[in-house]
């Protein structure tokens, strides 16, 4: 086995892939440009060339045709693993996933079964290359589906013990999972500042349970900003920054956007007594709704804001910051939400933020 090093989300996700192809011979890996090009960011990169064309293939530009095929390698005794390039491209074939893959062992009392993990690349924050189709940051139409799991890695490490997760839960339960993958993360090595690699990550073969967050800091923290994606090393420069003022911020990675980490967003919240949801999803719609909802049902007491993206596609160029969220927001809003702490705030009832 290669020795463990540090290594960018892309890379984690690359050798991860070559290990499931290697540890089991039903396991296939296929999609648009997969193969012989390695994906339009080289995730799957020389995959073909040393499993073979059988097992890691190019297929039609089509995303019915993909999660077409990857259900029927599921019901024929294979594990699939198919990529959609862009996550816009899942809106054409999303049925394929509601109609037929999350539906057929409910309607088959689990006599037939999908299992399959859907390997997407999306969200926003890509620079050079733009406009809605390759910068979506809408998945909403996934989280109300009864079943689907729905995986968020930010960090190299967290995406190769959740693909490893992923496959596992699909060979053992039937799991259809969607493994959503940050396209602005996918090559990050700085997180603090230009060289300091910060953002690499050494995969420990380990597997990460289905519904739990990564908690960055601890509960003496001022607060706990809740993110996942890309918004989580927004949220940790955002903590460094204000932490010389005095302003100490937990950063809890949800991971799992379905079925969310409710427990350890609860534990995280009432460690800290105030919560941040910095949500890079759409305001209507986005991921917060679900976190905020969690938090109210849950019973914390303590204020809650919400900052999230406009209800807007995301346009190309610099046009993008207009619409997407940005780490002046987030910084504001903390600074907000501990003042309105300062003042009393907990000692209320539950109080949702004007932004909400």
């Amino acid at each position: 086995m290669e020795e463990a090093r540090p290594r960018t989300l892309a890379e984690s996700i690359n050798a991860t892939l070559d290990e499931l192809l290697a540890a089991d011979h039903r396991v296939i890996v296929f999609g648009e440009d997969v193969g012989v090009k390695g994906g339009v960011y080289g995730v799957t990169a020389r995959l073909a060339r040393k499993h073979g064309a059988a097992r890691v293939f190019d297929t039609l530009l089509d995303e019915q045709a993909i999660l077409g095929l990857g259900l029927g390698a599921g019901l024929a005794g294979l594990i699939p693993i198919p990529e959609l390039q862009y996550l816009a491209y899942l809106h054409n074939a999303e049925d394929q996933l509601r109609g037929e893959g999350a539906t057929l062992p409910f309607f088959s009392r689990g006599r037939f079964t999908n299992p399959m993990v859907v390997r997407v690349a999306g969200l926003g924050y890509q620079k050079g290359f733009g406009g809605h189709f390759h910068n979506d940051n809408a998945f909403a139409v996934l989280r109300d589906i009864p079943g689907l799991v729905v995986a968020c890695p930010a960090r190299a490490d967290d995406a190769a013990a959740m693909l490893r997760t992923c496959v596992a839960a699909a060979i053992t339960d039937s799991t259809l999972s969607v493994f959503l993958e940050p396209i602005a993360l996918y090559h990050r090595r700085d997180l603090y500042e230009p060289g300091d690699q910060a953002w690499l990550a050494v995969d420990h073969d380990e597997h990460v349970q289905i519904g739990s967050a990564r908690r960055h800091g601890n509960g003496s923290a001022t607060l706990t900003m809740i993110s996942f994606g890309n918004g989580v090393p927004m949220s940790l420069r955002v903590a460094r920054r204000l932490a010389a003022a005095g302003i100490t911020a937990q950063v809890l990675d949800l991971r799992w956007l379905a079925p969310l980490p409710v427990e350890d967003i609860l534990a995280a919240a009432r460690s800290t007594g105030r919560v941040l949801v910095v949500d890079e999803t759409r305001h209507t719609g986005g991921v917060g709704e679900g976190v905020v909802t969690a938090l109210v049902e849950g019973g914390f007491t303590g204020p809650i804001h919400r900052v999230a993206s406009q209800d807007s596609f995301v346009p190309l160029g610099t046009a993008a910051e207009h619409v997407l969220l940005s780490e002046d927001e987030i910084e504001k809003a903390v600074l907000e939400l501990t003042d309105a702490r300062s003042t009393g705030a907990t000692d209320q009832a539950p109080e949702i933020w004007r932004n909400v």
